[in-house]
Parts: structure tokens; C-alpha cells; sequence
């Protein structure tokens, strides 16, 4: 028998990456093509769609050319995506404007519009999620709003991976994870939501078909086959957004898995039966690419990227040391952390350095080292940094844990998951076993491509990513450090509430 391939495509903010995998779940080799971002106004972020169909025309066509793998051999492609998006297009998939990306905020008046007429508290339960100008309804709005004759001859407003999709195939679909970042979605009911749609007077025509994101939604049509590198009749599976596509691939695909990836941002995800509505409205639930699971998540603002402000603004000197020696300025802080003991001294670090989505979604939050004595070193303040950021992390995962979602361990992935030090202060925080995988960055592809292998049958079920996704050390809580860390996580906790008056007064214009 011929071995078949699975061609899966990560359209991130910086670019697209393709990655081959063959039958077995091994990646073979990938290709990464990147795009620039524009940012034509403040609080306005834009890319070209065009952008995105050459990255991956270009990126499928050296993976192919690279691999030595025949076009036959492809089994499907399959994509996962930036989430939250807003692409207007006409009949024929073409874009009508450049895309507004998830990072935008220009949507805040149509976000309290739509808070206005279907209320904050109904559009989350509906939903799953707060309603924010960072989804995709809002940025709908703002184009209806603001560019009225374009919205009249958009035919369907698509999320970055579909209208790929619907370049490649003709066919206007989406997943249901991807649906989700629209704040226009019935996460029970799995379907456009009719109240929030009435309410809001959107046009269900104007929103893509849902399908499950191991649906095969069309085949590569033969106008674009030679441009993408591939046979006209390609199996296009829809695969799902990338933080979804992320959770499979970190193995997190039954009740009580978890994982936690911390990059520029960071945000701990878990697997369950059934949604988690926060009282609180601090986390937010997407449909899990597992059928019949959701995928409660929180996500912060500034995790790795308050390391890098402290490595720029306080470790020069590291910097330096790191590009002698070559090597990472960040393990040469790891280094000074583990001097400094459990606590950092009675020294707590607010991580806002970017405002705050969960579990504050306080835009106004501001970053603070708190209890700052003359007998503090640059080692207590490196290990403030990442106990502050874990701290911060714990309110998600307790938020999880108060509305009775069970986990057993923590996996970790992406770049912070690399540091050991921090994978202990993780553990000793969130008080569970702490697992890194042996594959920390390649998450998100391996979701999609797992979802491509089921839709063409390759696979039977997501079950096989716990195969695929083996651990390659764990870190167990210390026992001893427990009620230092409980302490300071209190007053952590009460620090920032008492700070929210002055974060107020500190966002007003001198």
C-alpha cells in the first residue's frame, strides 16, 4: 500500500507554516512562509488575505518540492488559524478589503452595542465568551457601520483559514472551534446564534456553513491547483483555530487533561464534558475539536513577554554573557532565579504590563513590584517575575477548578515550557505535576493535521494524540514550599483589587 501523507497548513499572526505528516503521525518536514502586518490607525491591526494565499502557495510548494513526496500521496489538507478575524468577500472568494485580525480593537462601539442589546451576562452564556472587540462580531459591525457599500457586497464574512478554505474549494465554511471567536455562536447548540443575530439585526447569510473540524468541506478546484502545488481533487478537510488545534496537539483530548502554553502570552486549557460558565465571567469555553467536548480556556496577556521586558530592561549584562557564550539569555536568568528562595523574598510581581484579558479582562491593569526592601537582589526580582506570571495563571486555573472541572497534571508547551526553573515554580503554584512534552512548539500543526487524518480516515480517533505526544519530564509539586506559595498567592490577590482604583487614575491622558 502507498503511503499517504497529511498536508497541514498553521496560519499564524507572522506567517504560515506547512507540515507533512505521514500515517503514523511523524512530521516529515515544514515549510514556513511569512507575512507583514499593518497597523493603519491606533488600535487598528490589518493583513492581506492575498498575503495568505501566496504564504501558502509558496510554502506547500517547497514542502512538496523539498520532501520528494508525490502530489498523489497527499491525503488532504488541512488548516489551522489565527481565530477572531474579520475577511469580506465576494462570490468568488475574493477579499474586499484587507482583512481586520484578532489583535484589532477598533470594534469597542460595536462591542457595547451588541453588550447594549443582547447584555454581557446572556451574550456569555450564549456564547461562552464576553463580548469584546477582539471577536469577530464587533469587527462585522464596524465594517457595517463604517464601510456600508462593502458590506453590502460581501458575500460572507470568513475567519483566515476559511477563506483559504475558500480559495482552495469555492465552499464558505467554517468549524466550530473557529465559529466560536464571533461572539455570534450557541456553543450548546452549536449553531448561529438566532437571539444574538435578531438582536443585532445581522443577516444569518452573511456567516459561513458550520461544520464539525474533521468535515471533508470540498476538494483543491482545478483553477488553483497548479498555483497551490497540488491535484485538482484534493481532499480540503477544515481543521479548526489554532488555540483548539493546540489543545489536541498537546495531548489534552479527555476529561481532566490540561495544558498550559506560555509564549509572548500564555493561557491554560483544559478538556470537558460539558462548558464552564465562570460567575465570574474570567474564562471563556470554545467546542474542542474532540466531538462532543469543550475546551474552557484563559488566557494572559503578558507571560513570556514580561521576561523579555525584564530581560531587556534589567539583564544586559546577561544579554551580553548569553552572546559570548552562545547561548540564551534566558537560561542564564533561570540561573540567577534558583538563587533566590521559593517567594522570592516576600517579593510579588503583577504581570499587567499589557492591560489584562483572564482572569482580570481589565485594560487598564497595570504591572507593579510590590514589597520591594533595600536587602532585594536582581535574583529576587528575576524570580518575582516568573512566580508573578504563575500566580496570575492559578486565578484561570482555579476559576476552572471552582466551577468543578477535575486536573490531574499540567502539560506545558512553548518557549517558557523549556526553562526547568519555571516548570517547578509551575508546579509548586498550581500544586500538580507539571509535564513537558517532548515536542514543545509543534502543537498546533500536529492538532490539524490529526483532525485532516481523521476526516480522510487515517486515524480513528483524537485519542491517538496522547499516543503521539509522549512526556518528556515531569515536575512534581514540593511540599514544602506549599504554604509560602498559598500566603503570597493571597496577598497577590489582594494586591492587585486593591490597585484597581489607582490602575484607574493612571489610565487617564495627562
Amino acid at each position: 500500500m502507498n503511503e499517504k501523507y497529511i498536508l497541514a497548513h498553521d496560519l499564524g499572526t507572522t506567517g504560515d507554516k506547512a507540515s507533512l505528516y505521514d500515517s503514523q503521525g511523524n512530521v516529515l518536514g515544514s515549510v514556513s512562509s511569512g507575512y507583514g502586518t499593518q497597523f493603519p490607525q491606533v488600535n487598528w491591526v490589518e493583513q492581506s488575505p492575498e498575503d495568505w494565499w501566496q504564504a501558502v502557495c509558496i510554502s506547500t510548494n517547497k514542502l512538496i518540492s523539498s520532501s520528494g513526496v508525490s502530489q498523489k500521496s497527499i491525503a488532504c489538507i488541512v488548516f489551522s488559524g489565527q481565530m477572531m478575524g474579520c475577511v469580506a468577500v465576494d462570490r468568488e472568494a475574493r477579499p474586499l478589503r484587507s482583512a481586520i485580525i484578532w489583535a484589532d480593537q477598533r470594534g469597542v462601539n460595536e462591542a457595547n452595542s451588541i453588550i447594549d442589546k443582547v447584555g454581557m451576562e446572556n451574550t456569555y452564556r450564549i456564547t461562552g465568551h464576553r463580548a469584546s472587540p477582539s471577536y469577530s462580531g464587533a469587527k462585522i459591525l464596524w465594517v457595517r457601520n463604517h464601510e456600508p457599500e462593502l458590506y453590502q457586497q460581501a458575500h460572507k464574512f470568513l475567519h483566515a483559514k476559511d477563506f483559504i478554505v475558500a480559495r482552495l474549494t469555492g465552499n464558505f465554511v467554517t468549524d466550530f472551534s473557529d465559529a466560536g471567536g464571533m461572539n455570534l455562536f450557541d456553543l450548546v447548540g452549536k449553531d448561529w446564534s438566532g437571539s444574538i443575530l435578531d438582536a443585532i439585526d445581522l443577516e444569518r447569510e452573511k456567516l459561513p456553513e458550520l461544520h464539525a473540524s474533521t468535515d471533508i468541506v470540498g476538494e483543491v478546484k482545478s483553477q488553483v491547483a497548479s498555483e497551490v502545488g497540488l491535484l485538482a481533487g484534493t481532499p480540503v478537510v477544515i481543521g479548526g483555530g489554532d488555540g483548539c488545534c493546540a489543545a489536541v496537539g498537546a495531548g489534552v483530548v479527555r476529561e481532566g487533561s490540561a495544558y498550559n502554553y506560555i509564549g509572548s502570552s500564555a493561557w491554560i486549557g483544559i478538556a470537558t464534558r460539558e462548558p464552564i460558565f465562570d460567575p465570574g465571567l474570567r474564562t471563556f469555553t470554545w467546542v474542542h475539536l474532540v466531538p462532543d467536548m469543550y475546551h474552557p480556556t484563559g488566557s494572559m496577556q503578558a507571560a513570556g513577554a514580561s521576561y523579555q521586558w525584564l530581560r531587556d530592561v534589567f539583564c544586559l549584562p546577561e544579554i551580553r554573557m548569553a552572546a559570548e557564550q552562545k547561548t540564551s539569555p534566558y537560561d542564564l536568568m533561570n540561573q540567577l532565579a534558583g538563587k533566590s528562595p521559593p517567594g522570592a523574598n516576600n517579593l510579588l510581581f503583577l504581570p499587567y504590563l499589557m492591560g489584562e484579558r483572564s482572569p482580570r479582562w481589565n485594560p487598564n491593569a497595570r504591572a507593579a513590584f510590590f514589597g520591594l526592601t533595600v536587602k532585594h537582589t536582581r535574583e529576587d526580582i528575576i524570580r518575582a517575575t516568573l512566580e508573578g506570571i504563575t500566580y496570575n495563571m492559578r486565578v484561570i486555573l482555579e476559576a476552572f477548578e471552582e466551577q468543578g472541572a477535575k486536573v490531574n497534571a499540567m502539560r506545558v508547551i512553548g518557549g517558557g515550557a523549556r526553562g526547568e526553573i519555571w516548570r517547578q515554580i509551575l508546579a509548586d503554584i498550581y500544586r500538580k505535576p507539571v509535564q513537558r512534552l517532548q515536542l514543545v512548539e509543534e502543537a498546533t500543526s500536529l492538532g490539524a493535521a490529526l483532525a485532516g487524518g481523521i476526516g480522510v480516515g487515517i486515524f480513528k480517533d483524537f485519542m491517538i494524540a496522547e499516543q503521539l505526544t509522549p512526556i518528556y519530564d515531569q515536575v512534581l509539586p514540593n511540599p514544602d514550599v506549599k504554604s509560602t506559595y498559598d500566603r503570597l498567592f493571597g496577598i497577590f490577590n489582594r494586591a492587585y483589587e486593591a490597585f484597581v482604583p489607582l490602575f484607574d487614575e493612571l489610565a487617564v491622558p495627562n
